[in-house]
């Protein structure tokens, strides 16, 4: 069972690696009426195309368009306005950010000739300014040179942690939902209304392996309250395949975020360092996501940061 696991993991692996038809097309799904997925690849942040691994795309309304998530660079940006452009002659009248993560808003400047609102969480402006530097040294060749601050784009309209803000897209409404610390500090949800559609940004993850940026107590209570809402049709994760079942698709990662929570308490009351929580906690699971490797690690010391002082 596991061989086979690891054989079908690797196959989509290969699979989502793979130029999209028409030569390298920047390729869409329409996976409801009028929304609109380009689906990112399953790479890590250091290897070429890093630019590209989170699903992005749009919603269109009677009147205009939103964005959701803009991709990890101002090529992808680019290539998602110009797929908009193909579709819609309507403006793009709202950005929005899902979360900081360098993959979702390095596209931002793309749309700034539209003049659109951007939004996301109250807490993503301080977020982008926190990893301003880190963006211009780490990613400076997925802006334009030279890479400056001003092509990362805050938002100017916001929405407080438990709070909803209702956008009117014309004979369509999206519920945008900001979330208390678990992924990041600055997690946003979009509900499409017309067709029950959820963008669920970071909060999950579908066979990548989950990055933990926020709070792992954090994060499996706003799974609760995600488990809590009425059934979605259509749910977009931050990262892998589109699905219909909300909870089938939050079962695995609820079970690691859980794992991962319980092994570090456990390594801390045996009064283990770091190090050994990093290599035994959840080492029998290695197999069973996308990434392992270039995650887990991290995920482990975040989590062992978290409870250490609990």
């Amino acid at each position: 069972m596991k061989r086979l696991r690891r054989a079908l993991l690797a196959i989509t692996c290969l699979l989502s690696a793979m130029p999209a038809m028409g030569g390298g097309e920047f390729a869409l799904a329409e996976v409801a009426p009028g929304v609109f997925v380009h689906a990112g690849k399953p790479l890590p942040l250091d290897a070429p195309g890093h630019d590209d691994i989170a699903n992005i795309g749009f919603i269109v309304g009677s009147k205009c368009v939103a964005v959701i998530d803009t991709g990890g660079s101002l090529r992808i940006g680019r290539a998602l306005r110009a797929a908009i452009q193909q579709r819609s002659r309507l403006p793009v009248c709202y950005v929005i950010d899902t979360h900081v993560h360098v993959d979702h808003v390095l596209g931002n400047a793309a749309f700034k000739a539209d003049k659109p609102s951007f939004i996301g969480s109250d807490l993503l402006t301080a977020a982008l300014v926190r990893s301003r530097e880190f963006f211009l040294k780490q990613y400076a060749a997925d802006f334009d040179a030279p890479a400056d601050a001003a092509q990362i784009v805050a938002p100017d309209r916001s929405v407080a942690p438990g709070e909803t803000l209702s956008l009117d897209l014309g004979e369509r409404h999206l519920q945008l939902r900001a979330w208390p610390k678990s992924h990041t500090d600055c997690d946003l949800t979009v509900f499409d209304d017309k067709t029950r559609t959820l963008w669920t940004g970071d909060l999950l993850f579908v066979q990548r392996l989950p990055a933990l940026d926020g709070s792992v107590k954090g994060w499996l209570g706003v799974i609760d309250e995600l488990l809590k809402l009425p059934a979605p049709r259509h749910i977009v994760p931050g990262h892998g395949a589109v699905g219909s079942d909300l909870a089938a698709m939050l079962a695995p990662e609820r079970a690691y975020l859980r794992m991962l929570e319980q092994g570090v308490r456990a390594q801390i009351a045996a009064g283990k360092p770091m190090d050994a929580a990093i290599r035994e906690v959840g080492a029998s699971e290695k197999g069973t996501w996308l990434l392992w490797g270039e995650t887990h690690p991290h995920n482990v010391a975040r989590v062992y940061q978290e409870l250490e002082w609990e």
